[in-house]
């Protein structure tokens, strides 16, 4: 048995669901790209691969996660995977995906790679289905990583292999999602996916902002915390700087430093004039 996560913590929940249940024992592999922002045209070619490439490095410029870049290929983790199922062919390949744009474009993303190994990939969905927490409280999860390791035991048993229909429609759905050209999708509500503008989380960031200053890693750690359709803090911060060049946003200090380098706050607004993420709202 092998094991695909496309989240980094559900990488560490696995390997402590492991030592609670020994028929979970394998290799996990993790898809480390985040499909659900950015460009994803025409991805099978060098130069659609690469026009992804320089649009992270220009979102992660500066940030914590600068050095990230060109450290993992998910095209050879992928071979990795195939190499895996070719080698052990009794083995399968567990898919575990929690209800998150995230994760969902990282599946259709990989299915159609996987396409030859019908009967041997199964798939966890955690769509719309309830858990209990560290309180004793039912729950859903947004991501696997939310999910006690004692939880993760049984969902083992929503394990269900990927239909040859599915093989046949998913991979179509990666296309149509692919040649959107949007730099924002989200889920809503079993595995569809939809396309958003670029301004599409701004609301949510200024929602956290003051008339004081505050660290712009602040604001964007709150609006993560606060925030109900997630996504990560490099994009958020992306569009923090956007919107100050925009100068609906006013910062201080050295934007061209670390995250933690310059302090952002509501600018002062003039009388009868609106928010901005009242003009996002009445498509202003």
């Amino acid at each position: 048995m092998i094991h695909i996560v496309f989240q980094h913590d559900d990488v560490a929940l696995l390997k402590d669901a492991m030592q609670l249940d020994e028929t979970l024992q394998g290799e996990i592999f993790e898809i480390k790209d985040e499909w659900g922002v950015g460009p994803l045209q025409n991805l099978d070619e060098t130069e659609g691969w690469n026009q992804r490439l320089e649009w992270w490095r220009g979102l992660l410029k500066n940030s914590p996660y600068e050095n990230i870049l060109g450290s993992f290929d998910d095209r050879n983790t992928v071979s990795a995977i195939k190499e895996t199922l070719n080698n052990e062919p009794g083995a399968e390949a567990w898919i575990w995906m929690g209800q998150n744009q995230h994760d969902v474009t990282g599946y259709y993303w990989l299915m159609r790679q996987l396409r030859e190994y019908q009967g041997r990939v199964m798939v966890i969905y955690l769509n719309n289905l309830p858990f209990i927490n560290e309180k004793g409280q039912i729950f859903y999860p947004w991501a696997i990583s939310e999910v006690l390791p004692k939880e993760m035991v049984k969902a083992k048993k929503l394990s269900r292999p990927i239909t040859l229909s599915e093989f046949e429609i998913d991979p179509d759905e990666w296309i149509r999602i692919s040649e959107e050209n949007v730099n924002v999708r989200i889920l809503e509500g079993g595995k569809k996916i939809v396309g958003k503008e670029d301004n599409f989380y701004d609301t949510e960031v200024i929602k956290n902002l003051t008339g004081e200053w505050q660290k712009a890693s602040r604001v964007i750690s709150n609006t993560l915390n606060r925030m109900k359709i997630k996504t990560g803090d490099v994009f958020l911060m992306w569009r923090l700087k956007f919107l100050i060049a925009d100068n609906k946003v006013e910062a201080t200090g050295d934007m061209e430093k670390s995250w933690k380098d310059f302090d952002v706050r509501k600018p002062e607004r003039k009388q009868g004039e609106l928010k901005y993420e009242e003009k996002v709202e009445s498509g202003g």
